[in-house]
């Protein structure tokens, strides 16, 4: 069982194998059914921004194992146009794609940890960890 597992986002089938990839290693892990969806749910919400928004990326998805404690870390990273206001994206209900504006907001709940980090015309990291209970 390697360590960290990756996709790289180009195409909308891409965002369906990250999710598959995430759901598996969720399974292998053994969370809850729950946790699977929460975990597959984030994942294919970052591939979907990467999608629409860089063109292209990755989705990285590492087994965590830290203190005993076992996790998922998800990585969404792009050398896309970058994010001009943190603060607003993280806001519910705002959206640039017309969607419903769960987005990054939505990722942050289901998700134990989250961290963004963007530079504009450098791209954006975003980095989500869910842990066992």
């Amino acid at each position: 069982m390697e360590n960290e597992s990756y996709v790289k986002i180009m195409t909308e089938w891409d965002i369906v194998a990250a999710r598959q990839l995430g759901r598996n290693i969720a399974k292998e892990l053994e969370f809850g059914t729950v946790d699977q969806a929460r975990i597959t749910t984030a994942i294919s919400e970052l591939a979907r921004n990467i999608y629409l928004y860089a063109g292209q990326g990755e989705i990285r998805i590492e087994r965590m194992n830290v203190y005993g404690k076992c996790g998922v870390k998800v990585t969404a990273a792009d050398n896309g146009p970058g994010i001009q206001d943190i603060r607003k994206v993280m806001e519910d209900g705002y959206s640039t794609s017309g969607g419903l504006g769960a987005g990054l907001p939505g990722v942050r709940r289901l998700m134990d940890e989250f961290d963004i980090t963007s530079s504009l015309q450098e791209g954006t990291t975003i980095t989500a960890v869910k842990w066992i209970r």
